[in-house]
Order: structure tokens, then C-alpha cells, then sequence
């Protein structure tokens, strides 16, 4: 829990250094915290080994998506002065117009929309995206995290067990319980992803956890990126952004002859803004859903990385303050055995009280 929550820091703020997660009596969780680090390090992976915009937008067809795109041109068009007699002049050479345009754009796009940053502002504009995507995809690896902690820190106590019945002292448990807590984390935490590569060991294949499981993450990333991050709305919204300020603007500008009004430039740039909205336009983007597909390409690519390649998806969570996340198991271990110390289960007469435990 403490890897995504709280999103926002939750405690004093008397002393907290940027982007990190601890303050003075205060914590924040690591993935909210360093969402900016972490998510340029998924753009990375997404935008240089995965998917290239050139390619996703060159499936599409012109002249499909310049039909589906006509009806709400219009629809924009129509609210400006005069604007129905404009629509019913360009009507009969907008589908040639809209289908040049788009040639071109895939020409362009890489100009035009600069994926690096529709990634990473789908991350950094909403942190709960990100905690979401590392929760989706790594969810085997925090459930092992928490069961091999029962696991481990069971047969651990069993020796912190013995430790105060040898030494019934007041420091006993919670120094006992400090060193098992760390060393179950730090067991845990290296099970993940070491070792990188499979080493057989005599009959027996070993690889860290999050390797073996490759395929099946693969498919997941891909799935929640083609629906939260990089989804057709999203790019739509993306390109249109900006208005007159934007790229999409100068690239319509270039396309189309200066006799055509300023207006009529800036109404198709409204246009595609409006054609964001799925609810609103479902076939437009059940066609863009499909033709990009954004979905299997990047699950087929994810597959084809490498061990070391595919270990960046996720490692980054545990390895931002790695060190930090085992000595809270520390921590929390020497507050449970000054827990059991206080209640009577260590100092004087713990020898007693332990062959009771275990005669009982």
C-alpha cells in the first residue's frame, strides 16, 4: 500500500524534500510521488521499442475517415455566420478536401502530434492513472509480496521465537523483529525480478517472478494503454489542442489555400476537438479503435522484448526508494515486537511464558 498511497502527501509539512515520499511525520506514496520520473521512463519504453505514431495513423484509410469526419465539419461549420450556405457550397468538394487533408496528416503526424507528450500527460495530468496501470499489471507481484511476507516472516519469527527465550531481555523482540521484517522485504523484493534471465538450477527453471510472467503482463499493459492512455479520444483531443496556437492549426493552414477563410480553418480544428468525444461519435471512433490498433500492437512488441527490456516496466516501482520500502519493514517489525514486549511476551519471565505458549 504504502508504493501508491496516499496520492496526495498526508502529514506535516515542517520538513519534505521534493519528490520524496517521506517528510517529517508525513508520507506520500512512491508512485504518486515520482509520477513525472516514472512515467517518462514508460514514454520511453512506449514511444522508442513499441509504437510510432507514423504507423499507427498510416492503417487508417483517407477516405473512410474523411466520411465519418464530414458530418461533424459541417456541424461546426454551420454555426458560424452565413454557415449554412457555406456547408451546401463546400458540400459537394469537402469529401475530396477532407480526404487530401488526411493524406497528408499521415504524412505529417509525426509533426503534428508528438506522442511523447500524450503519454505522459495522460500520467502526470492524473496520478491515479499511473498507480492504476502499475496496480493492473503487477497485481501478482504485490499479492506475492504480501503473502510471501506471511510466509517468510513466519519461519523468520520462528527464530526471533527462539531468540527471546534465549535472551529474555526488554530489546529482544523489537531488535529481532526489526531484523526479520527488513530481511522479508528484502527477500521479497529481490524474488521479483531476480534472477533476469532463467538459470536452471538442477531440474528447476529459475527467473524472477515478474519475467515469467511476460505474456500475460504483456497483454494487460497493452489493454490498459489502448483504453486509458493512448485511446482514439485522446489523440483526437490531442491533436486539436491549442486552437490557432496549435500544430494542427499550422498544418491546416499549410494544407489549405490562403483564399479559405481564417474561420473555416479554425472551425475544422473545433471539429476534430468535438469529434473527441465518443459518446457523441461512436462509429468515428470504433473505426479509429480498430485501424490503430494500438491493443495488439503493443502486446506483440512487449513480447518480443528482451528479459533485461521488459524488467523496466515495472522495476521502476520497486526500485525508486527501494531501500526505503525495506526498512519500513524494518521499522514496522521492531514496532510489533515493542508491541509483544509491552504486553508482556519479552524482559522477565519471557522463558516461562514461552514454554506455556508452546505446551498450550
Amino acid at each position: 500500500k504504502m508504493l501508491f498511497y496516499p496520492i496526495e502527501y498526508m502529514g506535516t509539512e515542517w520538513y519534505r524534500e521534493e519528490f520524496v515520499p517521506y517528510g517529517f511525520l508525513g508520507w506520500q506514496g512512491v508512485v504518486p510521488c515520482k509520477t513525472e520520473k516514472m512515467a517518462m521512463r514508460l514514454v520511453h519504453i512506449v514511444t522508442e521499442k513499441l509504437l510510432t505514431v507514423e504507423e499507427a495513423f498510416g492503417h487508417i484509410n483517407p477516405n473512410t475517415l474523411a466520411s465519418l469526419l464530414q458530418p461533424i465539419v459541417e456541424q461546426e461549420l454551420e454555426r458560424e455566420p452565413y454557415g449554412e450556405l457555406l456547408v451546401k457550397l463546400l458540400r459537394p468538394v469537402l469529401p475530396y478536401i477532407l480526404s487530401h487533408v488526411v493524406t497528408n496528416l499521415q504524412k505529417e503526424i509525426d509533426d503534428v502530434l508528438d506522442l511523447k507528450s500524450v503519454v505522459l500527460e495522460a500520467f502526470v495530468r492524473d496520478k491515479v492513472v499511473l498507480v492504476e496501470l502499475f496496480q493492473k499489471v503487477g497485481r501478482v507481484e504485490l499479492d506475492f509480496l504480501v503473502e510471501s511476507g506471511l510466509g517468510f516472516g513466519f519461519i523468520l519469527g520462528l527464530g526471533q521465537m527462539i531468540a527471546w527465550v534465549i535472551k529474555p531481555k526488554p530489546w529482544t523482540l523489537p531488535v529481532a523483529g526489526a531484523i526479520v521484517g527488513y530481511i522479508t522485504n528484502w527477500i521479497a523484493i529481490k524474488l521479483l525480478f531476480s534472477p533476469v534471465e532463467p538459470v536452471k538450477v538442477g531440474p528447476i527453471v529459475v527467473q524472477g517472478l515478474f519475467q515469467s510472467r511476460q505474456v500475460e503482463v504483456s497483454d494487460e499493459f497493452a489493454n490498459f494503454m489502448a483504453k486509458r492512455v493512448l485511446n482514439s479520444g485522446r489523440l483526437l483531443e490531442s491533436l486539436a489542442r491549442d486552437a490557432e496556437d496549435g500544430e494542427l492549426y499550422s498544418f491546416l493552414r499549410r494544407q489549405l489555400p490562403y483564399p479559405v477563410p481564417e474561420f473555416v480553418v479554425l472551425g475544422a480544428v473545433r471539429a476534430i476537438g468535438r469529434a473527441a468525444n465518443p459518446r457523441e461519435h461512436r462509429e468515428l471512433h470504433n473505426y479509429m479503435t480498430k485501424k490503430l490498433d494500438v491493443e495488439q500492437t503493443l502486446a506483440y512488441r512487449l513480447k518480443l522484448l528482451s528479459a533485461t527490456e521488459f524488467e523496466d516496466l515495472l522495476h521502476p516501482v520497486f526500485q525508486e526508494d527501494e531501500i526505503i520500502l525495506i526498512a519500513a519493514g524494518g521499522v514496522l517489525g521492531a514496532i510489533a515486537g515493542l508491541g509483544q514486549t509491552r504486553l508482556g511476551w519479552g524482559g522477565p519471565g519471557a522463558t516461562i511464558k514461552a514454554a506455556i505458549t508452546v505446551l498450550a
